[in-house]
Parts: C-alpha cells; sequence; structure tokens
C-alpha cells in the first residue's frame, strides 16, 4: 500500500513557478507537476544545462516553457528565446501551447512560428512586431537570420525539443550552424522521450549538459500488434473500436492525406 501525504506533494509553487503561471495552469486543470516537471524545472530555473529524458505524454513542453518563460524580458523587444522542432508539425503545436499559456497568465509576451514551406513574406512582417519566444525549424530560423530579419544576439535559452532528431544526420549540420550564431552564455535544454547514447553523447559535446531521466511512469500499458495489409488497415481499427473498451484513442498516419482519408471512413462508419 502506498499513502500520500497532500502536505508532502510537490507544487509548481514550490518549485518555484511564479503565481500568474500557476493561476494558468490551474485555470487548465493542471495543478500537480509531472515527475520529469518536478526534476527538471527547478534545475532549469538555476541556468544549468540539461537533457530531460522522460517518456511520451509526461509534460516535456511544460517542463522547460515554464522557466523559459521567466528568463523573458518583455521590456526588451528582440528575440530572447529559441525552441527548435525537427517537424514543422511538432513546432506549430509548441507554439501553440506557448501562446495559450502566455495568454492565460497574461504575459505581454510575443511567439512566432518559423518553418519552411510556409510564406516567408508573412513571417518576416510578423517579425517587425519583435516577438521574445521564437519556435521553428533551424534552416528557416538561419535564412531569416542572413537577410537581415532576426537578431539573434539577445537568446538566453535554446530548446531542443526531440533532441535525438535534432542531433541525428538529418539535421546536426543545421543545428550546428544556428548554435554559432547564438550568444556563448546561453543556456541549453534538451529534451525526448528516446534519448539514446549517441544523440547524449552528441549533446555532450555541444553543451556539456546534465541528464535528468525519468525512467517511466506509474502507468501500466499493454502493448499488441495486429500485422493487415494496406487496403484492410481502416477496418482492422473498426473493429478494434468495436471489441475494445477505448473512450479515448489516437490513431498515428504518415501523410495528411491518408489522416483526411481514415477520418472520413470513420465517421461514416460511426
Amino acid at each position: 500500500m502506498r499513502c500520500f501525504l497532500e502536505t508532502d506533494m510537490t507544487t509548481f509553487s514550490s518549485l518555484g513557478v511564479p503565481e500568474h503561471l500557476t493561476t494558468a495552469l490551474a485555470k487548465r486543470g493542471i495543478t500537480a507537476p509531472t515527475e520529469i516537471q518536478t526534476a527538471l524545472i527547478p534545475a532549469a530555473y538555476a541556468g544549468e544545462n540539461l537533457i530531460g529524458e522522460a517518456p511520451t505524454g509526461t509534460g516535456k513542453t511544460l517542463a522547460y516553457l515554464l522557466p523559459l518563460l521567466a528568463r523573458i524580458d518583455p521590456a526588451l523587444h528582440t528575440a530572447q528565446a529559441l525552441i527548435l522542432a525537427p517537424t514543422h508539425e511538432l513546432a506549430m503545436q509548441i507554439a501553440a501551447v506557448a501562446r495559450d499559456l502566455i495568454q492565460a497568465a497574461g504575459l505581454p509576451i510575443g511567439v512566432q512560428a518559423l518553418i519552411g514551406g510556409a510564406n516567408i513574406k508573412r513571417q518576416i512582417e510578423a517579425l517587425k512586431k519583435k516577438p521574445a519566444l521564437i519556435v521553428g525549424s533551424a534552416p528557416r530560423v538561419q535564412e531569416l537570420h542572413r537577410l537581415g530579419k532576426l537578431k539573434l544576439t539577445g537568446v538566453k535559452v535554446l530548446v531542443l525539443d526531440e533532441f535525438d532528431r535534432l542531433l541525428g544526420k538529418q539535421h546536426l549540420d543545421d543545428v550546428r550552424a544556428l548554435i554559432r550564431l547564438l550568444p556563448p552564455q546561453r543556456q541549453a535544454l534538451l529534451l525526448s522521450a528516446t534519448a539514446g547514447t549517441a544523440a547524449v553523447r552528441m549533446a555532450e559535446g555541444l553543451f556539456a549538459p546534465r541528464l535528468i531521466r525519468v525512467e517511466s511512469t506509474n502507468e501500466t500499458y499493454e502493448n499488441y500488434y495486429d500485422i493487415v495489409s494496406f487496403r484492410d488497415k481502416i477496418k482492422a481499427v473498426q473493429k478494434l473500436t468495436r471489441r475494445l473498451p477505448i473512450r479515448r484513442g489516437l490513431v498515428f498516419v504518415g501523410r495528411s492525406f491518408d489522416a483526411e482519408h481514415a477520418l472520413e471512413k470513420l465517421r461514416y462508419e460511426g
């Protein structure tokens, strides 16, 4: 038997999170920090370079956003924090979470997503508002810097979300080039659900971070798979939804077109 006393519970306030941010979290029903948040937030507030490894869904985004927002001075009209992501979808998701939190907390902080494939003229126009928080892909951030539209000399915090991918072969050269454009004294926060040995070694060479690892959650999961032909995938999902007591579920697909097709078919089947 495990007994948890309320007086022993860790709170966001006890981690040093300001009241306006704890209030913003409470509005969204978030009142108690997760294990990775409890371990990482105080160290991030202290200015350490950190690697945070924790399972998916354990709150890594808030673990770095909360201390990051504390480092931003709204009176300084320049980019002060930079978050890099390996995919455009993740970058947009992070930017949305940041905007929501900032708005709920009543902070005068601008957020701008800078990703490739989007209209660069619109991004240049948005940068005229001097957003303090930049979220995006390394190539587009570098491009806007080369054009003289984005200054990086005021960046205090660099975040690599899914850093194991960002420090892999596909993204490493762009990330390295971007790091050279940043002030040498900036803080680095690296997060991932799967921090492999090679990625950790690469991170150690670039940032000399301290590793904070949360091995698992308190929940248990049952995993299984079913091999079916390509044309039978949606039918297989339909059968699963009928046979299993699913209250909420996620279906992952490879392309936007396939996602729309799957949604249409599943809705048709009720």
